[in-house]
């Protein structure tokens, strides 16, 4: 059957605002034993999951302390009945709370045996744990201070440091988000700040990235994101998940950094003068069009002056992350305090190359005159300063290397949000120095606090917070291709509508005439423009007839009469009103 096609003549994706997508999560799990898990029941977790069409992530499981990722030996257990696999292939199977202690051998083989030194199967190649019924434990963990439990595999893989391994998580996205939610932000905060928690999340742990090891994507702990597992699922943390299933915010048709901060101070700052750029270590780097610098009250003026971020910060003006204990704050030093913590930290953040000329070890600093701020980005934050001395000037660049030159008591300063008055006595000797700053954090993206505040006091939805703070963004599933390779003829996707408004947005580069879909059980098949207005080539098709509030499933086919060589990049982004009629 045909249907309505829409045309426009560029990328909208700088003018809609998706609202909302959720969906269950993407594993069932029946009862649980409540003598084992009774944190995990009065956490909901023994209510089972809708089906979930979710990516499979794989998380590297770290130690007690997370001070390493590799293991000699590591015990695993099934809070119900344990199954063990060898390559896909089922080879044991032990009782509820049966530990089996895993260790590997010299010749990279492995030895699996109960606690009484009971040998039950030596392995070679990859181990799989699986807990059908259950969840899956690891033997003297605890996370959040409760025995690790983690839905998903865990499995066991050879480490290419030597006669060791790493242990995975292989779970689906959207499980993996709801061990991550609650430990990246309080649930005090809000479902409309969890569920952009949950999105800004998501992007992350989708977005490609150099990978720490080829065993697994991302890592349990603030390298990546704190995954503290299924024990540390909170209720409103998994509602929050679910009713943004498959989201992700989406600026020029890519995932967008969805960096984040605990406060930002009022203002947030563009990701130019705050990250140095990944590759080639330059700074400032390359600005994101969506990380743009912003305060919360849109008349503030920029605080790139002295005079401006000395009056912000020595204020408490009105903005949405007020009630974060780190919206102000002060610190103090006497000279000599600050310069024997200066000449600590100095050697460490030369090793940035951020820190010219490089202060080694064994370097002495002479007696200080000033801390004299050269440039500020938007916010006010500090981009460069100079530590002045009576024989030596040492420029700081970059946020995070000057939170950690100026410590006080061993702690880093919480942002670099911060303004200085340098205090001499009447023959100009520096006596002391007292810094004014605002925020936690880097101050880029969300704010946390803010979040909250804009959910739980201003009543706004998690689209609205994520679009103050990343600039120009959608929201939508995540981009994918179809095409005819028959290993590609086919993708399914789902996600959740808040609102019954979506469409779907085609790149049709190779002038391809039809798009077949099967949306949430029926079949729909749209006839595609192959002529643009302007050479562009993005179609937009309205669907918001074919999709419900809450879960839905969408699958598209490549039409096979259209053969290989071609393809369609596409993806589903969900609105506030029913645009059919519009033309962009």
């Amino acid at each position: 059957m045909g249907s309505k096609i829409t045309k426009f003549s560029g990328l909208v994706l700088s003018i809609l605002s998706g609202f909302f997508l959720v969906s269950g999560v993407a594993m069932a799990y029946p009862t649980l034993p409540a003598a084992t898990l009774k944190a995990a029941y009065e956490a909901g977790l023994n209510k089972p999951d809708a089906s979930s069409l979710s990516e499979i992530i794989r998380v590297g499981i770290g130690s007690q302390s997370f001070g390493t990722y590799v293991y000699k030996n590591i015990g695993i257990f099934g809070t119900s009945g344990l199954e063990i696999y060898n390559n896909g292939s089922l080879v044991e199977r032990f009782p509820a709370n049966k530990n089996v202690n895993v260790s590997i051998n010299p010749d990279l083989s492995y030895v699996l045996k109960e606690d009484d030194g009971t040998e039950v199967a030596k392995l070679s190649g990859t181990i799989s744990f699986k807990c059908p019924e259950g969840l899956l434990g690891v033997k003297n963990l605890k996370r959040a201070g409760a025995q690790a439990l983690y839905r998903g595999n865990l499995d066991i893989v050879k480490s290419s440091t030597g006669v060791q391994f790493n242990l995975v998580n292989r779970l689906p996205v959207e499980d993996y988000l709801k061990g991550v939610v609650p430990n990246e932000m309080p649930v005090r905060f809000g479902l409309e700040a969890l569920k952009a928690q949950s999105v800004a999340a998501r992007n992350y742990v989708l977005s490609p990235r150099v990978k720490s090891s080829p065993n697994y994507d991302v890592v349990d702990s603030v390298a990546s994101q704190v995954y503290f597992g299924a024990n540390s699922e909170k209720e409103l943390g998994n509602q929050a998940v679910s009713q943004t299933e498959g989201i992700v915010a989406l600026y020029d048709w890519d995932l967008i950094l969805a960096q984040y901060s605990s406060t930002a101070g009022g203002y947030t700052e563009s990701y130019s003068h705050a990250f140095s750029d990944p590759k080639t270590k330059a700074f400032p780097s390359e600005e994101k069009p969506y990380l743009k610098a912003k305060p919360d009250i849109l008349y503030q003026k920029p605080l790139r002056s002295e005079e401006a971020a000395s009056a912000y910060y020595k204020s408490t003006p009105d903005a949405y992350d007020i009630r974060s204990p780190y919206f102000r704050w002060t610190r103090e030093w006497q000279a000599e305090e600050l310069r024997k913590a200066l000449e600590q930290t100095l050697v460490v953040q030369s090793s940035t190359g951020f820190v010219k000329p490089a202060f080694n070890k064994g370097d002495t600093l002479d007696k200080l005159i000033e801390l004299k701020v050269v440039r500020r980005g938007d916010s006010g934050k500090i981009v460069e300063m100079e530590i002045v001395t009576q024989s030596q000037t040492y420029k700081v660049y970059k946020e995070l290397v000057i939170r950690r030159l100026l410590t006080k008591n061993g702690s880093a300063l919480p942002s670099a949000n911060v303004v200085f008055e340098n205090a001499q006595d009447d023959e100009g000797n520096l006596v002391s120095v007292k810094a004014y700053g605002g925020g936690f954090g880097h101050g880029v993206g969300m704010s946390q606090y803010g979040a909250g505040f804009m959910g739980s006091e201003l009543h706004l939805t998690f689209d609205k917070i994520l679009q103050h703070y990343y600039s120009g963004i959608i929201l939508g599933t995540k981009p994918l291709i179809i095409s005819g390779d028959k290993n590609q003829n086919s993708a399914a996707q789902g996600f959740w509508a808040n609102k019954k408004f979506a469409n779907i947005v085609i790149d049709n580069k190779f002038q391809v005439k039809t798009l077949k879909t099967v949306i949430n059980g029926k079949e729909h098949i749209f006839d595609l423009p192959t002529s643009f207005f302007g050479g562009n080539r993005c179609v937009r098709i309205n669907i918001s007839n074919y999709i419900k509030t809450g879960h839905n499933e969408i699958v598209f086919y490549y039409p096979v009469e259209e053969g290989t060589g071609k393809g369609l990049r596409l993806f589903v982004e969900l609105v506030e009103k029913d645009d059919n009629d519009s033309i962009w």
